[in-house]
C-alpha cells in the first residue's frame, strides 16, 4: 500500500538536515503492488514494469549531450557540455545527492556557462540513480566504489570525447556527492589537475545525526504519484525544491512508470541504508585534508560542526552561506550557487598566472638585472 503522508525531509534523502516541513497528502491507489528491489537498483513493482518508461525532460536546454559509457559491470549515464578547449578551458564536474539525479545541477550547469562559455560540464547518473544502469543483482553503494566511478566516468569521458588534453578541474558535489568528491580530492586521484573541490550542504556532524531519522522519512514519504506532474508538484509542495523550474527538469529523472500507470521512485533508498554511515564518518578531517581549493556551500551556519568551525576560522577552506535556500541549494539558487562556484575556480586557477621571468634566464640572454 502507498504511504502517502506524513512530515517529511527537504530532500529526497535529506541526509545532514533533519528539516521537516507540513505533511502534503498525494492521491494514492490502493491497488498498487508491492515493491522489490531490481538488479539496476530500482523499485520494481510485482508487477511488469515498462522497460521504455522515461520521461520526457528537455536536458538539451542545459547540455550539449548524454553519453552512456561502459565500465566494468555498469553502463554510465551523464549529461555534458564539453570544454571550448580542454587544454585551457576548464571542466566543472558535478555529482548528486541519495535519491537525485543528474539533472539536478541543470540549472546551475546553465548559470556557470553564462559566466564562463568556453567551460565544459559533466554531470553524472551515480549508479542506482537515473539513467546508469548496472549488471549486478545488487548495487555496490560504498564510499569507495562511488568515488571511483567518478573518477572512472571522468576517464571515459576524456576518451570518449577524444580530448587531446586533459582539462582542469573543478568538482562539485551535494549532500552524498559532497562525501564522494571528497574522497577523491583527498586521494588526489587527479593530481594537480584538480583546482579545486566545493560541496553543497552536508556537514558530517549534521548528516550523522539525521541519519537517525531516515527510516521514517522513507516510510512516510508518497510511494507513487499519478503523473510525473503530480511528482514534480509534491516536491515544491513539500518545499524539498523550492524552485518550480529546476523540480520540473529534476524530478522526472527519479521516476519510472508501473505497469498499472502509476510513477513510482526509480532508486531504492532503503538499500542504500548499510552505507549511510560509512558515507559520513570522517567527512569533516577529510575535506580538510583535500588536495586540493576547498569550498563549502550551505544553507545555515548551523550545520557547522567543531572540526569545521575550527578550519574555517584558520582559513583552510572557503565558507559560503546562502540562508534563503533549502537543502537542494544548486536547485533553489542556481546564479548564485553558479557565481560562487565560477569565482571560487577564478581565483584558484594558477594556469592564468604570469609569473616574472628568473633571473637565471634574464642573465642567459645578456640582459642587465
Amino acid at each position: 500500500m502507498n504511504q502517502d503522508g506524513g512530515a517529511k525531509p527537504e530532500s529526497q534523502f535529506d541526509v545532514g538536515l533533519g528539516h521537516t516541513t507540513p505533511a502534503i497528502e498525494e492521491d494514492h491507489d490502493s491497488s498498487s503492488s508491492v515493491s522489490s528491489v531490481s538488479s539496476t537498483g530500482t523499485i520494481v513493482p510485482s508487477g511488469s514494469l515498462q522497460p521504455s518508461s522515461r520521461p520526457q525532460v528537455a536536458w538539451h536546454d542545459y547540455f550539449d549531450q548524454e553519453l552512456h559509457l561502459s565500465g566494468h559491470d555498469i553502463r554510465y549515464h551523464v549529461y555534458l557540455t564539453s570544454p571550448k578547449d580542454p587544454s585551457k578551458d576548464p571542466l566543472f564536474v558535478c555529482h548528486h545527492g541519495a535519491g537525485s539525479c543528474g539533472l539536478s545541477f541543470a540549472l546551475f550547469a546553465k548559470e556557470v556557462r553564462k559566466r564562463l562559455p568556453a567551460a565544459g560540464i559533466l554531470s553524472v547518473d551515480a549508479r542506482g540513480h537515473g539513467y546508469t544502469t548496472s549488471s549486478k543483482l545488487e548495487n555496490d553503494f560504498s564510499l569507495p566504489t562511488l568515488s571511483e566511478d567518478l573518477a572512472q566516468v571522468i576517464r571515459l569521458t576524456h576518451e570518449q570525447r577524444n580530448w587531446k588534453d586533459a582539462p582542469s578541474l573543478c568538482v562539485v558535489g551535494h549532500s552524498l556527492g559532497g562525501a564522494v568528491v571528497t574522497r577523491l580530492a583527498k586521494n588526489a586521484t587527479f593530481g594537480a589537475r584538480l583546482v579545486g573541490f566545493a560541496i553543497i550542504d552536508v556537514v558530517e556532524g549534521s548528516a550523522m545525526e539525521a541519519l537517525k531519522s531516515m527510516q521514517a522519512y522513507l516510510a512516510n514519504r508518497p510511494a507513487s504519484f499519478n503523473s510525473v506532474d503530480a511528482a514534480v508538484e509534491w516536491h515544491t509542495r513539500s518545499r524539498t525544491v523550492r524552485n518550480p523550474a529546476s523540480a520540473a527538469i529534476s524530478t522526472p529523472p527519479l521516476l519510472v512508470e508501473t505497469s498499472e500507470g502509476r510513477w513510482t521512485w526509480r532508486t531504492d533508498l532503503t538499500a542504500t541504508k548499510l552505507y549511510w554511515e560509512q558515507w559520513f564518518g570522517g567527512m569533516s578531517k577529510n575535506f580538510l585534508a583535500g588536495k586540493a581549493a576547498k569550498l563549502l556551500m550551505l544553507a545555515g551556519t548551523d550545520r557547522l560542526d567543531k572540526e569545521l568551525m575550527i578550519g574555517q576560522m584558520q582559513g583552510k577552506f572557503q565558507l559560503q552561506v546562502f540562508p534563503e535556500a533549502g537543502h537542494f541549494v544548486q536547485e533553489d539558487l542556481p546564479e548564485q550557487t553558479a557565481e560562487t562556484v565560477v569565482e571560487f575556480f577564478k581565483r584558484n586557477d594558477r594556469s592564468t598566472l604570469v609569473l616574472p621571468p628568473k633571473v637565471s634566464d634574464l642573465i642567459a640572454q645578456g640582459k642587465k638585472v
